[in-house]
């Protein structure tokens, strides 16, 4: 358990840092960042809240939609709630805005495979999807449509209304979309603890 909670707070951790590198890149963010920013730069901004609160929140509001969906959240999904976003403020505070396009653009490579290696190991942890992942698993079980349907559904949606609302898709979104599948196909096994029989 002792093993377990490490990997999960520090995995939690590391997305939050690449939440950052991805902000910062400013090329397009992954779906559900588009939305936290679009709220931030709609609402949240002028009211003088942070971006990572915003992310915090919109994972609260996402834990929310499990209630009708049966899902029972675990250690691991409420530290995603309060973990995340946190890291993401920190990160942001620390990693200066309007750099150069080719910095820019490592910010955004790094931040994408820091992603994938930060959702293996606390996905891997064992201890509670997150709250997107569990509204997906909980959509699948409760419709019987695919897995795939579902996912591709949640995050197109998810990238229009932040589009809509003000949020920043580009040439990340894609990079997002395309890599993020293959990278934690390849972490998750690694970082994936066994439980003993």
């Amino acid at each position: 358990m002792t093993r377990r909670l490490i990997q999960l707070f520090l995995g939690l951790a590391l997305y939050g840092v690449s939440i950052a590198l991805i902000v910062r890149a400013d090329l397009g963010l992954d779906p559900w960042d588009v939305l936290a920013q679009g709220v931030f730069e709609r609402f949240a901004g002028p009211a003088g809240l942070s971006f990572g609160l915003v992310v915090n929140l919109i994972g609260m509001a996402v834990l929310l939609l499990w209630l009708p969906l049966r899902q029972r959240p675990g250690v691991g999904t409420v530290a995603n709630v309060l973990v995340i976003g946190t890291v993401a403020n920190f990160g942001l505070d620390w990693i200066p805005a309007d750099l150069a396009l080719p910095v820019r653009a490592a910010l955004l490579v790094a931040g994408v495979v820091l992603n994938g290696v930060a959702s293996g190991a606390y996905i891997g942890a064992g201890l509670g999807p997150g709250p997107r992942d569990g509204l997906m698993t909980g959509l699948v079980a409760r419709t019987g449509w695919p897995v795939k349907w579902v996912r591709t559904a949640i995050e197109v949606a998810v990238v229009a209304i932040g589009w809509l609302l003000g949020g920043s898709v580009g040439l990340g979104t894609i990079l997002y979309a395309v890599a993020i599948g293959p990278l934690v196909h390849i972490f998750l096994p690694l970082f994936t603890i066994r439980k003993r029989d």
